[in-house]
């Protein structure tokens, strides 16, 4: 081969080597381009969370007669505080007291009505609605507080209470208002024989009117506004109340004398609008009936434990407090008996009577 052939090949050796070597670099150094965003696509935030929705307050208008300060109104606030606080706020128990609303006549008809929510009448209010409840003021029924006890928490409002829900009311708990005893600006009262001939004021409640003019005395019916300002001008001598109302209302100012009589028992019945009621959630109304039911029995021991420091209180106000034969007077209630059986019915007086006997 000639030598000029040899260098030509050798030539495009190299020449081959060098391209290949040349090749293998680039590859060697590319690099892999960044992938483009896409400008075109919107990105949804993540959405904020609506508040809730406020809860509804539910507001009830609670309305009593007794005083400010009197266990009753220190209840009925203690009442309110535990709803609301029960029901994180949703339940409201405005209380109004001391008739601010009406007389409890007039209350407890805005109560049937719907104006007014919620109330604390006596078995005397309700009874111009059921005769059934006119049978617990008969004279001398029962023995004692327990035994009152005994018979209204069980059987007696087992008998009673669907008569309220016939008037759009909702029974809660039984409350206290107590015994009753009578007050006089003329004599000591220690038999029955010094009640006659004593002019007295009583409420409208039959029963009452009843049981004084069956010990002789001369009744009077005089608002309970009035009873001060007739007292002190002697338009009647005296009155009957319980020692708590005595106490509270200021009536030693205008009486001189108590007698410890206890002839008639009554006391606050916690009722509530069945509409209103029919708007509470089932919590709620659990809520409702049981603190109504502690409410009523916070009441009833602040009554029995005031009852011996409101004799003493009253005496130092310069009452003369007596203490009479209880029995005396209960072998006088014959006619008072016969007259409420009139109003009430013979059979709702005799059931009363039996469920006082059995509860015994």
């Amino acid at each position: 081969m000639k030598l000029t052939s040899i260098k030509k090949i050798l030539g495009l050796i190299i020449v081959c080597l060098l391209l290949i070597t040349i090749v293998g670099c680039a590859k060697n150094d590319e690099v892999t381009p960044e992938p483009i965003p896409n400008t075109d696509v919107e990105t949804e935030e993540p959405m904020a969370e609506e508040p809730e929705e406020p809860t509804e307050v539910i507001e009830i208008k609670l309305a009593h007669y007794a005083e400010i300060g009197h266990p009753a109104d220190l209840a009925a606030n203690e009442f309110a505080l535990k709803v609301e606080a029960r029901t994180n706020g949703a339940v409201n128990i405005i209380v109004y007291p001391a008739n601010a609303l009406g007389t409890p006549d007039e209350v407890l008809e805005q109560n049937i009505l719907g104006t007014v929510d919620m109330s604390l009448p006596t078995q005397g209010h309700l009874s111009k609605y059921s005769q059934k409840f006119s049978t617990v003021m008969l004279p001398f029924a029962f023995e004692n507080a327990d035994h009152v006890y005994r018979v209204l928490d069980g059987p007696f409002m087992e008998w009673a209470a669907p008569d309220l829900e016939a008037q759009g009311l909702v029974f809660l708990s039984n409350w206290d208002w107590g015994f009753r005893n009578i007050t006089n600006n003329r004599r000591p009262i220690n038999t029955p024989a010094d009640v006659a001939g004593l002019k007295l004021r009583t409420p409208p409640e039959i029963q009452l009117q009843a049981a004084m003019e069956a010990l002789g005395a001369n009744v009077s019916q005089i608002a309970f506004s009035e009873l001060i300002l007739s007292l002190n001008q002697g338009v009647v001598d005296g009155q009957e109340n319980p020692l708590s109302v005595i106490y509270y209302n200021n009536v030693f100012e205008a009486q001189n004398h108590l007698a410890i009589t206890q002839h008639v028992y009554n006391s606050m019945v916690n009722v509530m609008s069945k509409e209103v009621w029919d708007k509470l959630s089932e919590e709620q109304k659990i809520i409702i009936k049981e603190e109504s039911m502690n409410a009523g029995n916070e009441m009833r021991k602040m009554m029995q434990d005031q009852e011996v420091d409101l004799v003493g209180m009253l005496e130092e106000k310069g009452m003369e407090v007596t203490y009479p034969d209880k029995a005396l007077f209960k072998d006088m209630m014959q006619p008072a008996y016969d007259r409420i059986a009139e109003y009430a019915g013979k059979e709702n007086v005799e059931y009363l009577l039996k469920i006082a006997e059995e509860n015994k």
